[in-house]
């Protein structure tokens, strides 16, 4: 079973010492709607290929745009042996649904 995160538990839990890694597996024309802040890109295709860009020595929120790839991806992820990994329910529909930031994906490399 995989675990889920709803926004704005997630929304907390990112202000907190040692937040979770956040994961945005959309592909790169979605992302460049825009992202939350602070997430590691890594298209959901090519998981598989960058599987050690996933800590697994710490929490994984994955996220997608309604929160059903993520939650595929999580269940691939803990067939591969993570136990850290959640998804975020909703994905960034429910994220932007209840007024949470969303940067574009240039900012990650220009932060302001």
């Amino acid at each position: 079973m995989v675990n889920e995160i709803d926004s704005e538990s997630l929304s907390q839990r990112l202000k907190d010492p040692g937040p979770p890694v956040l994961i945005d597996i959309r592909t790169p024309a979605e992302t460049a709607q825009g992202i939350i802040p602070g997430a590691r890109l890594l298209p959901m295709h090519l998981i598989p290929l960058r599987l050690d860009e996933i800590p697994k020595e710490r929490e994984a929120v994955i996220y997608c745009r309604s929160g059903a790839r993520s939650y595929q991806a999580c269940a691939y992820l803990m067939q591969q042996g993570y136990r850290q990994v959640i998804n975020l329910r909703g994905g960034i529909i429910a994220w932007a649904r209840h007024g949470l930031p969303i940067i574009p994906p240039d900012d990650l490399d220009n932060p302001s």
